[in-house]
């Protein structure tokens, strides 16, 4: 619909320059005008202002003059409409994406709000997208939005503000991500979201090693420095390269289905068989999957935790495999990634 617009547009800016141009053409050479003269003459006559002529006219002029005058009113209320019909159009087509945007948010539960789609703000949606994990990204900048709206879900707005979070659908959210660029914008958004949900989980970036505390404080979960973590890889691999690209490896890369990964909740195996340990999971047998890690309800972390260890409610498994392993064990049982 758009692109039948713009036809039309252009099709109306060139008929109104042929217009011009055949105006100035004929007083130039019908009346013998000079180019200032005729040009005059055009703009006066298309216009229907009714200014003096330059000098009295003759019969083939006027006749020329009355099919300009014609000629022209048709073609410039064709443009005028043509125009007017495309901005009412465009408006109604972006309040129709915004009520569609808004019923999607509002059927959302357990999402991802991310706050700043910059640097930071797209890796962390593309992850989220690997991991299928509905999200809503929050940004103002208007330019962005209009290059990824048909992509993504966007609340166009200030992330500090209640009635723009709210619009995210902050009240129903899991957890929200703070990847705006600026350490004290980032501090208003965590106050700002611990405010309105303080059982939310809340991930800021922070760019100064002073603005961690102070994240903390105001209500952040966790505190991430892209830069340190980045300084600490690189270094990483002049120290244990092939360690840090095995570690790498593991880490999920762009596209669906290359999870080598997975977090699963205990009660996942619960639901559908009898487990007391990680023995009784027998994951290894069943899917070719490997435990490499245990989270005690009260997060602490086990590493290369003992097959006879009891299982605890509300506890989670780190399950390390192959991708084709890890989908056989998400639909074995029935796990939503």
């Amino acid at each position: 619909m758009v692109r039948l617009f713009r036809s039309k547009i252009y099709l109306a800016l060139f008929l109104m320059t042929s217009v011009l141009i055949l105006g100035v053409m004929g007083y130039r050479i019908l009346a013998d005008y000079s180019w200032s003269e005729a040009l005059y003459m055009t703009i006066i006559t298309v216009t229907t202002v009714g200014f003096q002529e330059v000098r009295p006219l003759d019969t083939p002029t006027r006749l020329f003059t009355v099919i300009l005058i014609i000629s022209s009113v048709f073609i410039f209320a064709f443009a005028i409409s043509v125009i007017t019909e495309y901005i009412l159009s465009r408006n109604s087509l972006q309040t129709l994406k915004k009520k569609k945007v808004k019923q999607q948010i509002d059927q959302l539960e357990n999402h991802v709000i991310v706050c700043g789609f910059g640097r930071n703000g797209a890796q962390a949606v593309q992850r989220l997208q690997a991991y299928k994990r509905p999200f809503v990204i929050v940004e103002r900048d208007r330019e962005i939005i209009e290059k990824h709206e048909e992509e993504f879900l966007f609340v166009e707005g200030d992330a500090n503000e209640d009635e723009i979070l709210e619009e995210a659908g902050i009240l129903k959210a899991q957890y929200l991500i703070a990847a705006l660029p600026d350490d004290a914008a980032n501090l208003f958004v965590v106050l700002t979201a611990r405010q309105l949900n303080p059982g939310l989980n809340i991930i800021s970036r922070a760019s100064q090693i002073s603005s961690v505390k102070k994240l903390e404080l105001a209500g952040a979960n966790k505190v991430i420095m892209p830069d340190k973590i980045g300084g600490d890889h690189m270094a990483s691999l002049v120290v244990l390269p092939d360690l840090i690209t095995f570690m790498d490896q593991l880490s999920m890369e762009e596209g669906e289905d290359t999870t080598n990964l997975e977090e699963v909740e205990i009660e996942d195996f619960r639901n559908q068989v009898d487990c007391n340990t990680l023995r009784d999971l027998d994951l290894r047998r069943k899917t070719g999957c490997t435990i490499i890690g245990y989270i005690k309800p009260d997060g602490t972390y086990i590493i290369n935790p003992e097959a006879d260890l009891p299982l605890q409610p509300k506890s989670k498994v780190i399950v390390l495999g192959r991708p084709e392993q890890i989908r056989k064990l998400n639909e074995m049982f029935h796990i939503q990634s």
